[in-house]
């Protein structure tokens, strides 16, 4: 049998479940699919000694403000249970253990496939984050077998590695947090663990986010201004960004070149090959460690879109729209990706944004007419939302 249902809603993390409270608004005929057991697994599933970058003010969905101090930054574990808590509070439909494998066209509207279901639908709404498959390079299948290889997606803490020396390749905020967290353990007598952290420098927040200045000041400007209303589609700074930040990260939050100086991490150039099973940095050097951390990233996988909507110059797995929506498929959407419309797209702060954008245009009589970007980056036929 082929179910039915207005809209469905791909992803049941921050932005999905976003969309989903402002489809509930509209009194919108939708359900939420989601792969993982429970709400909110895909924070869980995280290394232990993760705390957001954003305090819990900035950390809050549409309709319900994150408990507790608005300074507080939560841990992932404090995150996943709040999602969790905020499908509950609005009855969110969402179906767990539902593994979407399939989108194509049916008549005006499209079919769903998960597994053995289909489900017609109006409008699909791709909810789901640009970081889906881990990446590492080439050359790690070179590394000696007696290596211990982690990737971000699988380093839950140091427990997981073997005396001795400990390689993080990638040096933006994920690599430095674990090369940290790494060399905390060692310091602490718990492991004997030299640590190196290969990459280039990203940059820093010029301040501490946990201090008062970074509470007050830092912060709301960085999250609340640049990031969320001036780092945009919408501006002409913001367009000319986007492309380096899509490819190469943003600058460290949390961490600082002195607190990685402090806990003995010690700086290295990028990693380039293998030598002899052990890793070379700088093209020249190779280092003799017996673990490596691969901090290299996600890359997308829209694979089982089948439709022509991925462009295929800069970023072959990146869908084209404009704020989400997809101009040559009417009822496509997308939320959650990295920089959709803002740096803050990725982030609870923005992702809300972006939800309501998309849900607006979803059932607005101006999606007769899909959305083209101006010269000036505006949308025609939306009004432009701050």
């Amino acid at each position: 049998m082929i179910e039915r249902h207005d809209t469905v809603v791909v992803g049941g993390g921050q932005a999905g479940l976003a969309t989903g409270y402002y489809l509930q608004q509209h009194d919108q005929d939708f359900v939420i699919l989601d792969a993982s057991d429970r709400v909110g697994d895909a924070w869980r599933a995280r290394w232990d000694s993760l705390r957001v970058f954003t305090p819990a003010r900035y950390s809050s969905l549409p309709g319900m403000d994150y408990p507790g101090s608005p300074y507080a930054f939560p841990t992932k574990d404090e995150v996943a249970d709040y999602l969790e808590a905020y499908a509950q509070r609005f009855d969110l439909p969402v179906e767990l253990g539902v593994r979407v494998d399939g989108l194509e066209r049916s008549g005006d509207g499209f079919l769903v496939a998960a597994g053995d279901r289909r489900i017609e639908a109006d409008n699909v709404v791709v909810a789901m984050a640009s970081y889906q498959v881990p990446t590492v390079p080439d050359f790690a299948a070179e590394l000696s077998d007696d290596i211990v290889q982690l990737h971000t997606s699988d380093y839950r803490n140091p427990d997981q590695l073997q005396d001795g020396g400990v390689l993080v390749v990638g040096a933006g905020n994920s690599g430095a947090e674990i090369a940290l967290d790494v060399a905390g353990a060692s310091r602490l007598g718990a492991h004997e663990h030299e640590t190196w952290l290969s990459g280039r420098d990203v940059g820093h927040v010029p301040f501490h986010i946990d201090s008062w200045v970074g509470r007050h000041l830092g912060v709301p400007f960085v999250m609340g201004v640049l990031f969320h209303r001036i780092f945009t589609t919408g501006t002409p700074i913001g367009r000319r960004i986007r492309p380096k930040v899509l490819s190469q990260g943003g600058p460290l939050v949390r961490t600082k070149p002195s607190d990685l100086a402090a806990a003995g991490v010690e700086r290295v150039p990028r990693t380039t090959g293998v030598r002899d099973g052990r890793p070379v940095v700088g093209g020249d050097d190779v280092l003799d460690v017996e673990n490596v951390i691969w901090c290299t990233g996600f890359r997308p996988d829209f694979s089982w879109i089948d439709r022509p909507i991925f462009d295929g110059t800069e970023r072959p797995k990146e869908p084209v729209h404009v704020r989400g929506v997809v101009p040559d498929e009417p009822g496509l959407y997308f939320v959650g990706l990295f920089f959709l419309y803002a740096m803050t797209s990725g982030l609870f702060t923005g992702v809300g944004r972006d939800a309501e954008y998309v849900v607006d245009h979803l059932t607005s009589t101006a999606r007769q007419q899909p959305p083209r970007p101006s010269d000036t980056g505006s949308v025609d036929g939306l009004p432009q939302q701050s």
